[in-house]
C-alpha cells in the first residue's frame, strides 16, 4: 500500500502516542511510591525511564547504563556516507536526571534475581526493584559466521551494527580503499536490528563511492530472499548508482558460508569473492543480561505479553525494544520508543492498582538513498491473539513513482524524525 507523503510529515516527529495521550489521567493521577529499575539507556530504556517519571512523578526511577553517552545506530549510516559525524549522533542522558528526576547509575547489570526483585551490578552493588524494565538491545553472535570473530570485527571486518568505534573503523576503511575496489556487505537472516538498515548502508556507501571513488562496486551477499522496502531501494540504486550495486539473494547463493579475515575473502553459496572492504552483519540475539537473567526463549529473543510487554518468563519484569519478540513490529528505534510508552503506562497503572490503558504501537522507518532522496515505511499496531499485529490500512510505504520533490521532502522528514525522537527519548 502507498501512503500519502503529506501524512508522513505529521508522523515525522515523536511517533505515535495515541493510546497514551488519550489517557491524560495517567500523568495527573496521584503517583505511587515504589522503585522502577531500567536496564539499558537507548531508545527503549531511556524513553521508559522518562515516561514512568512523567506518569508517576513520585516513583523512584533508576536507569542503569554502562556507557556515559549513547551513539545512535539511526543516522550512523550517514557517517559512512560522509555528511554526518559521530559527534552529531552522540547524546548524553543528563536531561533525564536534570529535568525529570531519573537517577542515573553508571554501571553494568550482570544478574537479575527475579524472586528477590534485585539487579546485581558488576561492581557488586545491588538494586532492589518493584518493577524492572529490561531494554538491553542486541548481542552479536560472533560465532554465527564461520571464520569471523570479535577480533576480526575490531580490526579488518567490522560489523558497525553497534554505532561508535565500529562506525569510525568502517568509515576509515572506505576512505583508505583504492578506487575500483569492491565493498562487500553481508546482511543476516531475520530477525535482526533495523530491517532496512543494511540497505540504507548500501545506499550511503554508494553515495560516498559515487562522489569519491566512482570505479568501485558494492556486492551485497544476503542471507535472505527479500528485504524491507526492497522495491524502493533497488529502484533508487538503479537510478542513482547505475551499475554500482549488485544484490544476491540467499536462494541464489548469496548467503555467506564463511569468511577469511586474513585473505579478505567471503565464501557464499555461489563461490568466493575478495573485498577491499568487508562489512559483516552477524546474526543477533537479545542483549546479554536478558539471556543471563533467563528472560529469553531458545531462539535468543524475549517473549512478551503484546498488551504490555511484560515478560513471559518473570513477573514484574518488562522487556522492550530490540531484545523482545514483538510480533509484526520490527526492531527499530521508533518501535522501542513506542513500546516504552506503553510499558511506562502499564507500570504507572500497576503501582496504583489501576487498570492500564489499551495499547497502541507505532513504527516509522525512514531511509536515505541519497541525502536528498528519502523513502519510508510506517504502520500502527495493536495487540492480537498472535502477538502484536498491524492495524489494517494504518500505514504504508513511499510511492514507487514519487518525483524528486517528494523524495527530497521525505529526506527532510527523516531529519525531523531524528530530532523529534531524540528529544522525546532523552528530554
Amino acid at each position: 500500500m502507498t501512503s500519502n507523503i503529506s501524512r508522513r510529515n505529521v508522523l515525522a516527529g515523536l511517533g505515535a502516542t495515541a493510546g497514551l495521550l488519550a489517557t491524560p489521567h495517567i500523568a495527573r493521577a496521584q503517583a505511587s511510591a515504589g522503585r522502577v529499575v531500567v536496564i539499558g539507556g537507548g531508545f527503549g530504556g531511556a524513553t521508559a525511564a522518562r515516561y514512568v517519571k512523567l506518569f508517576s512523578p513520585e516513583t523512584d526511577v533508576v536507569l542503569v547504563e554502562r556507557d556515559a553517552t549513547y551513539v545512535t545506530c539511526p543516522f550512523s549510516n550517514y557517517v559512512l556516507g560522509g555528511f554526518r559525524d559521530l559527534s552529531s549522533i552522540t547524546h548524553r542522558r543528563d536531561p533525564l536526571r536534570q529535568r525529570y528526576g531519573v537517577r542515573l547509575v553508571r554501571g553494568e547489570a550482570t544478574a537479575v534475581d527475579t524472586n528477590a526483585r534485585s539487579v546485581k551490578l558488576k561492581d557488586g552493588a545491588s538494586l532492589p526493584y518493584d518493577r524492572l524494565v529490561v531494554a538491553p538491545g542486541i548481542e552479536l553472535n560472533y560465532a554465527g559466521v564461520p571464520g569471523w570473530s570479535e577480533q576480526a570485527a575490531n580490526t579488518v571486518m567490522p560489523h558497525a551494527w553497534k554505532a561508535g568505534p565500529q562506525t569510525a573503523l568502517l568509515r576509515r576503511q572506505l576512505e583508505a580503499m583504492a578506487d575500483g575496489g569492491t565493498v562487500i556487505i553481508a546482511p543476516p537472516a531475520n530477525p535482526f536490528r533495523c530491517p532496512p538498515g543494511p540497505y540504507e548502508r548500501v545506499s550511503m556507501i554508494a553515495w560516498y563511492l559515487k562522489n569519491h571513488k566512482p570505479k568501485s562496486k558494492i556486492l551485497v551477499l544476503d542471507a535472505k530472499d527479500a528485504f524491507s522496502k526492497q522495491g524502493l531501494f533497488m529502484a533508487g540504486w538503479e537510478s542513482q548508482y547505475p551499475g554500482m550495486v549488485t544484490w544476491i539473494a540467499g536462494k541464489d547463493g548469496g548467503k555467506v558460508e564463511s569468511v577469511d579475515p586474513r585473505g579478505m575473502t567471503v565464501t557464499a553459496g555461489f563461490g568466493k569473492e575478495k573485498g577491499a572492504v568487508i562489512n559483516v552483519i552477524p546474526p543477533q540475539t537479545a542483549g546479554r543480561i536478558a539471556l543471563d537473567a533467563g528472560l529469553a526463549e531458545q531462539n535468543g529473543w524475549c517473549a512478551v505479553d503484546p498488551a504490555s510487554f511484560a515478560s513471559r518468563k518473570a513477573q514484574n519484569v518488562y522487556v522492550l525494544g530490540d531484545a523482545s519478540i514483538a510480533g509484526a513490529m520490527p526492531k527499530s528505534g521508533t518501535a522501542a520508543n513506542s513500546q516504552a510508552k506503553v510499558v511506562a503506562a502499564n507500570i504507572a497503572a500497576s503501582l496504583r492498582g489501576a487498570a492500564a490503558p489499551a495499547a497502541v504501537y507505532h513504527n516509522t522507518c525512514y531511509s536515505l538513498v541519497t541525502p536528498e532522496y528519502g523513502i519510508s515505511v510506517t504502520d500502527t499496531y495493536r495487540p492480537g491473539p498472535q502477538g502484536v499485529a498491524v492495524v489494517p490500512n494504518s500505514g504504508g510505504v513511499s510511492p514507487a513513482q514519487a518525483n524528486a520533490a517528494q523524495r527530497k521532502a521525505e529526506a527532510n522528514y527523516t531529519m525531523g524524525w531524528y530530532a523529534g525522537i531524540i528529544a522525546d527519548t532523552f528530554g
